[in-house]
């Protein structure tokens, strides 16, 4: 997989050598927002999925996220699939996302750009 590489996440060069730059909330979240519900043509950051992003200072994330439903069949592979996207972006040491059920998923937390694209509105 190949990095993402934005004017905020290039890395530095000093007398020391390359600096690696801590990774920005944006780079993250357009990273996991590059993570499609196989079922639903709308990116999971837009449906409303990702309730958190915590990025510390030595480039590990944690992310926060559940799923449309319980039983979706996707709930194996989304959590990797946002791992790996999360894991692409310059700086990201390492990433751990958890699934949470609460509060619960629903239509209320999509964007307005999704529901636009889902004829929710």
């Amino acid at each position: 997989m190949t990095e993402i590489d934005t004017p905020e996440t290039r890395a530095a060069w000093t007398p020391e050598g390359e600096t690696v730059p801590k990774p920005t909330e944006d780079a993250v979240i357009d990273a996991i927002a590059t993570v499609y519900d196989p079922e639903i043509p709308v990116d999971i950051y837009q449906l409303g999925l990702i309730y958190a992003v915590e990025i510390d200072d030595a480039g590990a994330v944690r992310v926060e996220m559940t799923l449309t439903a319980p039983g979706c069949p996707s709930a194996q592979e989304l959590p990797i699939m946002v791992q790996d996207a999360v894991q692409s972006v310059r700086g990201v040491t390492k990433c751990d996302v958890e699934v949470v059920w609460s509060p619960p998923w629903d239509p209320s937390r999509m964007s307005e750009e999704a529901r636009l694209q889902l004829n929710m509105y």
